[in-house]
């Protein structure tokens, strides 16, 4: 049964990831080719072959410890566009560390239900990222 809604699917993502299940997580994307996704640092990866690869290099290095927090969300009829904050977990020489990254997601409903159909992930920091709020004016 595909995922009800985006939300749905960006809590299979991020399950995949953590379980380095790559079968699953490709299973999150749409089928168009245009798909797109960007890693910390890295070069704008298109269709299935090459996000295929890019996630199966990192699963050769296990699990990716990734979990959304603070998600904003712009629903638009077909298309939900989530802003997170990935609190990412891991084991350096040093012990257990974190690292967080700002990441879009952005979900079309297909006919398989809601897809990815792009992912793009800032470098990540050492510090929890700062959001920055515009105060909207009071209408009287």
């Amino acid at each position: 049964m595909p995922p009800g809604t985006p939300d749905d699917t960006e809590a299979a993502f991020y399950d995949a990831l953590q379980h380095g299940d790559i079968d699953r997580l490709m299973a999150c994307w749409a089928d168009e080719e245009d798909i797109v996704c960007v890693h910390p640092g890295g070069p704008r990866l298109i269709g299935h072959a090459a996000i295929r690869a890019a996630f199966d290099a990192m699963f050769a290095h296990g699990s990716v410890q990734a979990h959304p927090e603070r998600v904003r969300r712009l629903d638009a009829g077909a298309c939900s566009v989530h802003s997170v904050v990935e609190r990412v977990g891991m084991m350096t020489d040093d012990g257990p560390q974190q690292a967080w990254v700002v990441a879009t997601n952005v979900y079309a409903k297909t006919a398989r239900g809601w897809r990815l159909v792009a992912h793009h992930a800032s470098p990540g920091t050492r510090s929890e990222p700062l959001e920055v709020l515009t105060a909207q004016p009071v209408l009287h």
